[in-house]
């Protein structure tokens, strides 16, 4: 059977642009992940690893015309959000060459024996090993930093995993110029070109969360996709972890206060946030809890205005805008529900933005109301009218969980001091939301994800499908296992373990 061709294909025109390959075959995938678990001992030695990241990162950064042109063309994001996308994955690249170079993602702990205690404590030395290899699968709606180059993988690398991804069908090109600059910076690095994969096709995903050598799996995409690979991994013979980003609606509450305060700024900044890559991004604000009555009017004609000045833009790709179009007109054509900006076609092959509304007595229950509580992919929000902070609590208690929560608060509630009412009142919003969030923002917007050490981008089901970050830091520890030895002779012991700290690594020794 001939194998089936894998199109890059301009989401401008719709038209295909060239072949970039074919899709993975079930043999292609296990030599493939055959030959990135041959390379773990290779990929053991720290100082190597973090080179190689750093390679990665150089070559990427060189080769920046390139890679943004071939991103334009497949995504249509424009070479300024581009730009700043690689910046922000060689960044990240870098970032967990400098952790790597550190160590104390290793977590190491020492407890010496202590005789004297009850029970007694026998001698204990523990880290993290990396657990093998590592199956991701690239996002559409984030070509570089959360695809082939992204979080995934280099948190996956710096942790000692080889890595074969899976790439998006809607970037191929740019998946394998991406996975060509990975493979040269490994052998820069005096490593195997191996240490890196990229495979294309739908049944190619399917057969790497089930191969046998496949050890943990990170996923950015829809939840029906997520669940079945989530689903496919845990039913596995041997299950692995699966660290799957699904989806999310990303509440946003405006207090009455902050209306009153700033309809008209909170407005336009909500507008920004909704169409921001065209209302691609996972942590669109996609759920507004605003206050009935003129302030609340205020803000929604301001958010009117900004809309209405916004000119159409390109989705990822065909399919996305037929969903979004779809999806938009079975919302709006609920009961109740309202279109002040009504989003939809802009063209051929565009759409534009825009909002709806709804009081939210329409969702204190079961009922198809219910549908505007799922995400809707594109720049669209649904504004919900509430009376009184008890339907706003209640509408909150009914949602699942988000990548983001955010209130809008007013200068008395986040200024009043512990004891004012106002703030006492935004301090228990603070407390609810932090139930269904991974990231609670405050007067601000939750697009765009800060890579720090302190950053979480994750949250409860079905935001995510556990409780770990795909973004900063603590990301690397997705793909880590402890262990502990008890009473191992020093000369026994890995290098990071003994007693006289050969590699200098920081270490916590009983109960420092």
């Amino acid at each position: 059977m001939a194998a089936t061709p894998v199109w890059s294909v301009d989401p401008r025109t719709g038209k295909q642009r060239e072949q970039v390959g074919h899709e993975a075959t079930a043999r292609e995938v296990d030599e493939a992940v055959r030959a990135a678990h041959a390379t773990r001992g290779a990929l053991a030695d720290r100082t190597v690893r973090a080179a190689f990241l750093r390679a990665a990162a150089d070559l990427l950064d060189g080769a920046a015309a390139e890679v943004i042109g071939a991103a334009d063309a497949e995504t249509a994001l424009g070479a300024p959000r581009l730009t700043g996308e690689l910046g922000r994955t060689t960044g990240q690249l870098r970032a967990f060459a400098d952790a790597v170079d550190e160590g104390a993602y290793l977590d190491i702990r020492i407890d010496h024996a202590d005789a004297s205690l009850t029970p007694p404590r026998p001698e204990l030395r523990r880290y993290k090993v990396p657990l093998g290899v590592v199956a991701v699968y690239a996002a559409s709606n984030f070509p570089l930093a959360f695809s082939v180059p992204g979080g995934d993988t280099a948190s996956a690398l710096a942790a000692g995993c080889p890595v074969v991804v899976k790439a998006h069908p809607d970037h191929p090109a740019t998946s394998a110029l991406c996975g060509a600059l990975l493979r040269r910076a490994a052998v820069a690095a005096g490593l195997p070109a191996d240490v890196v994969a990229v495979v294309h096709g739908f049944d190619a995903g399917l057969e790497l969360v089930r191969h046998p050598l496949v050890s943990a799996a990170g996923f950015t995409g829809s939840i029906r996709g997520g669940r079945a690979l989530f689903d496919a991994a845990a039913a596995r013979p041997v299950p692995i972890p699966f660290h799957g980003e699904l989806g999310s609606l990303n509440p946003v509450v405006v207090t009455p206060a902050a209306a009153a305060e700033r309809a008209e700024e909170i407005g336009g900044g909500l507008a920004g946030s909704v169409t921001l890559g065209v209302g691609q991004f996972c942590v669109k604000p996609g759920l507004v809890l605003v206050p009935a009555g003129p302030d609340g009017d205020r803000l929604a004609e301001a958010l009117a205005k900004a809309l209405g000045e916004t000119g159409p833009g390109v989705l990822l790709d065909h399919r996305m805008r037929d969903a979004f179009i779809a999806g938009v007109r079975e919302r709006a054509a609920l009961p109740g529900v309202d279109a002040p900006v009504t989003p939809g076609p802009g063209g051929e092959h565009t759409v534009t933005a825009g909002f709806l509304t709804v009081p939210a007595a329409r969702l204190a229950g079961p009922g198809p109301h219910e549908l505007l509580l799922e995400e809707c992919f594109g720049p669209v929000t649904v504004l919900v009218r509430y009376e009184g902070q008890g339907e706003a609590t209640a509408l909150l208690d009914r949602l699942p969980g988000n990548l983001t929560a955010t209130l809008h608060l007013s200068t008395a509630e986040t200024e009043g001091g512990a004891a004012g009412g106002g703030a006492a009142g935004a301090a228990e919003l603070v407390k609810r939301v932090t139930a269904l969030a991974g990231r609670v923002v405050v007067n601000g917007w939750p697009t765009g994800v800060a890579v720090a050490p302190a950053q979480h981008h994750g949250g409860p089901y079905p935001a995510a499908t556990s409780h770990s970050t795909s973004v900063g830091g603590t990301a690397i520890e997705r793909w880590l296992r402890p262990v502990a030895y008890q009473s191992v002779p020093d000369a026994l012991l890995p290098a990071e373990l003994r007693e006289a700290n050969p590699l200098g690594l920081p270490r916590r020794v009983t109960g420092g």
